[in-house]
């Protein structure tokens, strides 16, 4: 089971202020509970530690949000406080921090109010206060101003709480690696040692024989079952063979098992094969499980390409899809670039009913079977890679364009037409440039910001084309 993003929040203010300003604290509180209640609404758990008015306070609360195990701690700061209550907080609490300061409304009713309604409206007092007192202390912060109601402010708060979703994916996900590098393919080579120390997760190195013992126990009525799936996803070509499409369905099964016995939450394999053997077979009949299990938000990469295979799962979190993408063509007449990928896609992104298309051979691959072919949606996309830098750290590299719909492959590929707006060639070379593996994922929205917020949360340096 997904584990849900845990958003830790805490509310504060100045208790000096309350016997001097009787109604004060209750109304400071109102706002907090309407905080509460909108953070409730997303798909995460928050864990409130209360409104805190001095710094033993705000010490409980601290200890209370570091054993709930927080992916972010949003601290409200309702009006003014001493960073004093904050700091700690902060210090104890092992996850990013993100200051908010939301008032009552666009503006004070300046004729109606005194000292007691103005401090419901000074929580963005301490925020330089506080924000001094974190840089000098070593300590990240990201703030949001506005007002409850703001629904700018609260775009802006809704991208670092996605950021923190994305960042907790990695943290607790399981990669799994199965078979072997594309021979030749450098860019894809990945120190697997860094997933774990960059990202926080744990990488399971799998055997094609952990699929095979999977695939040999799939019974028939599995498979028919599984074949009645398909085709209610799927539009079969009629070039989809019956045999091949038979024992697409039977790794399918054997392949959601494999996942599921080793909890992985995503996955990157290759095989070569030689000769038609078991396991040449085996790696060509996991296009059909691998889109299935990819548009369910366990995403499978081919060629094994874990990196990509990360970038997917950040992507399927943030919920914008993923699929599986490089580059096929330049259309200078129309201006796009012409972009996708044999293999997995993110059936949740397609334009259409996705169709299964029969090979008689595979490009660039041993082996033969059912291939899956659909366009991305049209409209805003993002592409999204993750390179690899000479002293070993990751990038995340993005550039937004959008969908446009034309002439498209039949031959079995995730096709797209993408137009960033310039020409396509010049387009190439930037993003070439960036240190982008030549696979990548291609999300559904606009999400640089989203993208680029998660790789502040992770440490990771951030490229935009």
């Amino acid at each position: 089971m997904q584990r849900k993003t845990r958003l830790g929040l805490v509310s504060g203010g100045l208790g000096a202020y309350w016997p001097q300003f009787p109604g004060l604290l209750e109304t400071l509180k109102e706002s907090a509970r309407y905080v509460t209640e909108r953070f409730e609404k997303q798909d995460c758990v928050v864990v409130d530690a209360g409104f805190v008015s001095d710094p033993i306070e705000s010490a409980s609360a601290a200890e209370h949000l570091r054993r709930a195990d927080c992916d972010l701690v949003v601290v409200f700061l309702t009006t003014y406080l001493t960073s004093s209550m904050v700091l700690p907080i902060a210090q104890r609490v092992d996850a990013p921090v993100l200051l908010i300061d939301l008032q009552p409304t666009e503006a004070m009713d300046h004729a109606n109010t005194g000292t007691g309604e103005w401090l419901a409206y000074c929580g963005q007092c301490p925020l330089p206060e506080v924000a001094n007192v974190f840089r000098r202390s070593g300590i990240d912060f990201r703030s949001v101003s506005g007002y409850l109601r703001d629904e700018n402010a609260w775009s802006r708060i809704d991208a670092w709480v996605g950021a923190a979703s994305a960042r907790a994916a990695l943290r607790h996900a399981r990669l799994g690696l199965m078979g072997h590098l594309y021979p030749g393919m450098l860019d894809i080579s990945t120190d697997v040692t860094l997933l774990s120390s960059q990202f926080g997760s744990h990488v399971e190195i799998l055997e094609f024989d952990d699929l095979r013992v999977r695939v040999d126990d799939v019974t028939e009525a599995e498979v028919s079952d599984r074949l009645d799936q398909a085709r209610s996803i799927f539009t079969l070509d009629d070039s989809v063979d019956a045999g091949d499409f038979a024992w697409g369905a039977k790794v399918s099964v054997g392949l959601d098992r494999l996942v599921e016995d080793f909890g992985l939450d995503a996955m990157a394999y290759y095989h070569r094969g030689l000769g038609g053997e078991l396991h040449e077979r085996l790696g060509a009949g996991m296009i059909l499980g691998a889109s299935l299990l990819t548009g369910r938000g366990i995403p499978l990469a081919g060629e094994y390409d874990i990196r990509t295979a990360v970038a997917m799962l950040i992507a399927d979190r943030l919920g914008a899809g993923g699929s599986f993408t490089e580059l096929q063509a330049l259309n200078f007449r129309d201006g796009v670039v012409e972009m996708g990928h044999d293999g997995p896609a993110h059936l949740q992104i397609s334009s259409g009913a996705p169709l299964l298309r029969g090979l008689g051979v595979y490009h660039g691959k041993r082996g033969y079977g059912v291939s899956v072919e659909f366009d991305v949606e049209a409209g805003p996309v993002t592409t999204f890679s993750i390179g690899q830098n000479r002293d070993g750290s990751f990038t995340f590299i993005t550039s937004e364009g959008t969908v446009v719909p034309g002439p498209l492959l039949q031959i079995g590929n995730t096709t797209s037409r993408v137009d960033f707006g310039r020409d396509p060639g010049e387009w190439t070379d930037e993003w070439s440039a960036t240190g982008t593996g030549h696979h990548w994922a291609l999300c559904t929205g606009h999400r640089a910001k989203d993208i680029k917020a998660a790789a502040e949360l992770l440490g990771i340096s951030y490229v935009s084309v």
